[in-house]
């Protein structure tokens, strides 16, 4: 389980594939700090497992159904990357539970200017955005975010400065996709809600 607060903004340093696969190597800096193989680490916001590690880069293979689900075949060496190691049994919880299961890609529609703040727009599919309510938590490429509007196939958020500056949400521009990773508790809700009506009688 992750948090969605970003520990550091790591650089894909190769893409290689590897029969079905890909295999990513990413410098990682202090973020690597502890690591162990088998370890599960956030990569814009996916879970993907520590396969090797040298020095403080580590090497993560992605499968197809993750590469299908997820922006990570589009990375290419040099681009920057969300990093977040699993959450301890004792840590202080921070941002919202974030499983690093993403659940679609979106695309960046608009980032607006608005004193130090910027106003990030993203459009994506209709099912998604039914999962999303004003208020509520959204994970963007693995960053902890609240909602600040949804429309039938777009939602909007703030990004603060410090967001800027510490994540890859900065570097974004209008037609790049971006991971989406709806709040699992407001899946739950939207599921159970579902069962009920379409349980009930019709007229």
């Amino acid at each position: 389980m992750f948090t969605g607060i970003i520990e550091r903004v790591g650089r894909v340093e190769s893409v290689e594939a590897v029969g079905s696969s890909v295999r990513f190597v990413v410098a990682c800096g202090s973020a690597s700090g502890g690591v162990k193989l088998g370890d599960s680490v956030a990569v814009n916001g996916t879970c993907l497992t520590v396969t090797s590690i040298a020095d403080e880069c580590l090497s993560f293979d992605a499968v197809r159904e993750t590469l299908e689900k997820s922006s990570l075949e589009s990375l290419a060496p040099g681009q920057s990357v969300n990093l977040e190691r699993a959450m301890g049994a004792a840590s202080r919880f921070d941002g919202h539970i974030v499983q690093g299961h993403v659940d679609t890609t979106g695309c960046v529609r608009a980032l607006e200017r608005r004193g130090e703040d910027v106003r990030f727009v993203v459009d994506c599919g209709a099912e998604f955005a039914t999962s999303l309510v004003p208020k509520g938590s959204v994970a963007i490429d693995g960053v902890s975010l609240t909602v600040v509007d949804v429309e039938e196939t777009a939602f909007d958020v703030v990004l603060i400065p410090h967001t800027l500056r510490e994540t890859n949400l900065g570097q974004r521009q209008p037609g790049d996709p971006v991971n989406l990773e709806a709040d699992i508790l407001g899946k739950y809700v939207k599921r159970y809600v579902d069962q009920v009506l379409a349980a009930r009688p019709t007229a």
